[in-house]
């Protein structure tokens, strides 16, 4: 297990102070500005796990507030809302200086008998036809200011191969769609819980960029202002984030200063595990004077 790898486990191990009353850690995850959004997704959704008994999440919805501060801890307040034969519901409200900054709700389920189809898995290379994240790294890095490199090339736990990745400083305008493969090798042997909680918190990267690629931007043009505005997802299947997944989004509508976002997940044998949508703020960053 690498050390980045085994602090995002610590991350997405809340500490319980009350029954019903969480803490998270704020800092560690994906960026140093703000709490990344996966990071504070995955916590409230382990708040809720700690009040759950032998059921499984199969779909969470999520409002993003405000900004995250990664200096402080956060507190998950969880409301056992139902408790019923088949479905649990539990509501999570996450609180930094007294104020809300997410709000998530949960729906576990003893699962059922019923009916079995889905969509099959795009064609797409296998991961190890594409670039890791440190050759994309290498790539780019002297377009990178000095000061920003060590943070740009930090180790990260989650194992990244981008699917015909785009110059991050001069795209051009591209199709919506566009695909990854992910996986953490220190999943296996993870509970079903906590391979939730991973792919939860992966399930932000890359998802909201879909709306930037027909327009020709990154955020690294400094072009747009951007942020995670709400989050959905639905889980399908029993997930093992040891294996490598395909990650399959696109961006069916931009506007309003917004743009919706989809992604379906896959385990590498076309299984659909999940499925997640999210609307971004999408805003034309207005130049300094």
């Amino acid at each position: 297990m690498t050390e980045a790898e085994r602090q995002l486990l610590d991350l997405l191990d809340v500490e319980r102070l009350e029954t019903d009353l969480f803490r998270g850690t704020g800092s560690g995850g994906e960026t140093p500005t703000r709490i990344y959004g996966g990071q504070v997704i995955a916590q409230a959704l382990a708040a809720a796990y700690r009040t759950v008994e032998d059921r499984l999440c199969h779909s969470l919805h999520a409002y993003f507030i405000r900004p995250g501060d990664p200096s402080i801890p956060v507190i998950y307040q969880v409301d056992r809302a139902r408790d019923g034969g088949s479905f649990t519901t539990r509501r999570v409200v996450a609180i930094q200086h007294g104020r809300q900054i997410l709000n998530l709700s949960a729906s576990f389920h003893a699962g059922d008998a019923g009916w079995d189809h889905q969509h099959p898995m795009p064609e797409i290379d296998g991961p190890a036809a594409h670039p890791t994240r440190q050759t994309l790294q290498e790539r780019f890095i002297d377009r990178i200011p000095e000061k920003h490199r060590a943070e740009f090339t930090r180790p990260r736990p989650i194992e990244i191969r981008e699917v015909e990745p785009r110059d991050m400083f001069e795209p051009i305008p591209t199709d919506d769609r566009h695909y990854l493969w992910f996986r953490m090798g220190a999943a296996a042997g993870a509970d079903p819980a906590t391979q939730h909680l991973l792919l939860a918190y992966a399930s932000d990267m890359g998802l909201l960029g879909s709306g930037l690629r027909p327009h020709g931007l990154s955020w690294y043009t400094r072009q747009v202002n951007g942020a995670s505005l709400d989050h959905a997802m639905w889980f399908h299947a029993p997930i093992r984030f040891e294996n490598w997944h395909l990650y399959a989004m696109d961006s069916p509508w931009t506007g309003a200063g917004r743009s919706f976002n989809r992604g379906k997940v896959y385990a590498e044998d076309g299984t659909l595990v999940a499925s997640v949508a999210q609307e971004g703020l999408m805003r034309r960053l207005q130049p300094r004077d």
